[in-house]
Formats: structure tokens, sequence, C-alpha cells
């Protein structure tokens, strides 16, 4: 995906009206249900909706985001890239999938994940 294709998706992903991302336009993005993305997010289902200002869920929206502006360096395929971040289980991380460690508060290690495979290292 370009650069600019993701940046589209990004504003796309954008609460109207404010600098926060909308849990809704990113759980569409990534195919979650709203409780999916809840418990990813770690908080109640209700604060997508009555608190989509909350700090928790606003950091792991953003997570999201940028696990997948990531994973769209080296997937043009929206849909491939998507289904590699919620699928493929990595060994180095107990075979747990990419979104799972954004789940888990480790998405800088998701991340890293993917640069070190994109520069041809992974171990």
């Amino acid at each position: 995906m370009s650069a600019l294709a993701f940046f589209d998706m990004l504003e796309g992903a954008r609460e109207a009206g404010t600098s926060r991302l909308s849990a809704a336009a990113v759980a569409e993005i990534f195919e979650l249900q709203q409780q999916e993305l809840a418990a990813l997010a770690g908080v109640h289902r209700n604060t997508l909706r009555t608190h989509p200002e909350s700090p928790k869920l606003q950091v792991a929206l953003r997570d999201l985001m940028r696990l997948l502006s990531a994973a769209s360096e080296d997937h043009e395929d929206l849909p491939r890239a998507l289904f590699l971040i919620k699928n493929e289980p990595i060994p180095a991380f107990h075979h747990k999938t990419l979104i799972q460690l954004v789940g888990v508060g480790r998405a800088e290690d998701a991340i890293g994940y993917l640069e070190s495979v994109r520069s041809g290292f992974s171990g």
C-alpha cells in the first residue's frame, strides 16, 4: 500500500471534528467486532461508545494503526496485510499473532519484528 493510500485510510479513521481515532472506523478496517476491539484495548465495550477519548483506548487504536502502517510497507495488498496481522503465528513470540502482541501491550515488539523481517533478519 502506498504511503498516500495509508494516509487516506488513517484520515478516514479519524473521529470527525477531533484529533482522535474512531473506534468504529478502526474496528471496520481490522474487521473486528466492537467487543473484540474492546478486549484488545483492555477496556469495557461501552467505553468505545461512551468514552472514545479514553487514553487506554486511544493508545490501542494508535498501536493498531502503527502496526498496519508497518505491515503495509511490505504488503501492497491491504487484505493480505490484515490477514497476516490477525492470523500469522510468530514462533519468536510463542506463536502469538501480531494483533495479539498489541493486545498484551507489545506493539513495539510487533513493529520491531516486521522491521527485522523487512531487513532480512528474523531471530
